[in-house]
Formats: structure tokens, C-alpha cells, sequence
């Protein structure tokens, strides 16, 4: 196994390792928070604790850094590999710094949007983080699967990585205004059946994506249409040593 491939395997095991089991966490505090108001309204005490509420925040906004972060690994990997294969620095140098200046600009962002109180500087940082990660998900190198985007994991992983920017910037207004709670809500909602699918579509993309010794022979396969027909792919002989 090369770099590259152990870098592509960085990707799903921080998802597997850290994103999947917060998920599971946060969904538990906010049912037990929800939980915990309904008893309050009702008999004016609960059971559970208001720690949960405090704790459902701060595992949320870990939540964000760390599916933005998987996302910026996943790109950089597909982008730079590209770069590297196709020797971009010498061809097309500025689009290669630009692009680098990218990357900076996204985790810049998000670090910027973590630290912002008011309101019109978390809707700035916010978009600006969110338009970094669409121009890089735009660039060559990035495995897509544009044809079938309703299942693919790259279109179910940027969009839930939107949804968890958003639901960061309007975090401080779900406590002044009960409409972005509903807001909060409905993001979180669909966020968690976008990483279901994440889940789905990111297994079959780890079959599909073949490693860099193998590369060379699955995209022959793909040429000759071995999808549809019978084929064989004969190995390249090595030169003879003379």
C-alpha cells in the first residue's frame, strides 16, 4: 500500500473513529433535551439533568470542525493526487497556489466563524467557508459521480458539511428565537439522514475507488467496456534484461 492509498483510508477512519460515534452521542442529548423540556412543561421538573443541553452544543460544534475536517481530507487527497499525476505545479502553477490559497481560506474560515459572536460576522465566515469547499469540490481529481448524484458520496458529504456550517452559524440566535430552533432542528434532521447515506454510499465508494498499483488496470477495464462485455486485461510485460 502506497501513501496516497493510506491517506484515502484517513478519510473513513476518522468518519468510522470520531464523526459517527458523536453523531450517535448528539442524538442522544438532543432527545434526552427535548425530553427534558416536555417534562418540564408538564410537571414544572425533570429528571434529567440541564447539562445535557450544554453538552448537546458543545458535541455539536465538535461535530462541525470534524465533518469539515474529513471533507478537506477527502479533497486534498483527490486534488493533489491529480496534481501530482498530472504534474500541474509545471503546467498550470497559479491554478496550483490558488488552489492551496483555497484550502487555507476554508480552515481560516471556520476558525474565524468558531470565534465570531455577532451575527453578521458568523453569516460571513459562514459563506465563506461554505463557497471554499464548493470550488474545491469543483476541481479535477475529485471522484463525484456526477451521473448518479442522488446516490453519491461526495454530493451526500459536501451538502451535510454545508448543513453543519449553517447550523454552527445560527447557533447563539436558537436560544433568542424559537423559528431558528425549528431551523436547527430541520438541519439537524436531514444532516442525519444525509450521514446515513454517508455511511451507505461511502462503503461502496472504498469497492470502487481501486488503489494507485491498481488504477492503471481498472480504468483499462473501464475503456474497454468490460462492465457490458467479456474481456481480458493482460498484465504489461516488464522489459527483458539484456
Amino acid at each position: 500500500m502506497e501513501f496516497r492509498d493510506a491517506i484515502l483510508l484517513l478519510h473513513p477512519a476518522i468518519a468510522v473513529l470520531v464523526v459517527f460515534p458523536l453523531i450517535g452521542v448528539i442524538v442522544n442529548r438532543a432527545l434526552q433535551v427535548r425530553q427534558r423540556r416536555l417534562q418540564t412543561l408538564a410537571t414544572g421538573k425533570s429528571k434529567i439533568p440541564p447539562t445535557v443541553g450544554q453538552e448537546h452544543t458543545q458535541l455539536g460544534r465538535w461535530l462541525t470542525g470534524a465533518v469539515v475536517s474529513i471533507v478537506l481530507i477527502a479533497f486534498a487527497n483527490d486534488i493533489f493526487g491529480n496534481i501530482l499525476e498530472n504534474q500541474l505545479w509545471m503546467k498550470a502553477p497559479f491554478q496550483v497556489v490558488f488552489i492551496g490559497l483555497l484550502f487555507v481560506a476554508a480552515i481560516a474560515s471556520l476558525y474565524f466563524l468558531y470565534q465570531a459572536k455577532q451575527k453578521n460576522w458568523r453569516a460571513i465566515f459562514a459563506t465563506l467557508t461554505g463557497m471554499a469547499l464548493v470550488v474545491l469540490g469543483c476541481q479535477d481529481g475529485i471522484y463525484r459521480k456526477t451521473d448518479q448524484w442522488y446516490v453519491s458520496h461526495y454530493y451526500y458529504g459536501l451538502t451535510s458539511a454545508l448543513l453543519m456550517i449553517i447550523s454552527l452559524s445560527i447557533l447563539p440566535d436558537i436560544y433568542k428565537d424559537n423559528r431558528w430552533r425549528k431551523v436547527h432542528i430541520t438541519i439537524s434532521c436531514l444532516a442525519l439522514l444525509l450521514f446515513i447515506g454517508q455511511g451507505i454510499t461511502g462503503t461502496r465508494s472504498l469497492l470502487e475507488v481501486p488503489l494507485t498499483w491498481q488504477e492503471r488496470y481498472i480504468n483499462m477495464l473501464y475503456e474497454q467496456k468490460c462492465d457490458t462485455k467479456s474481456c481480458i486485461i493482460q498484465p504489461q510485460s516488464l522489459p527483458k534484461n539484456q
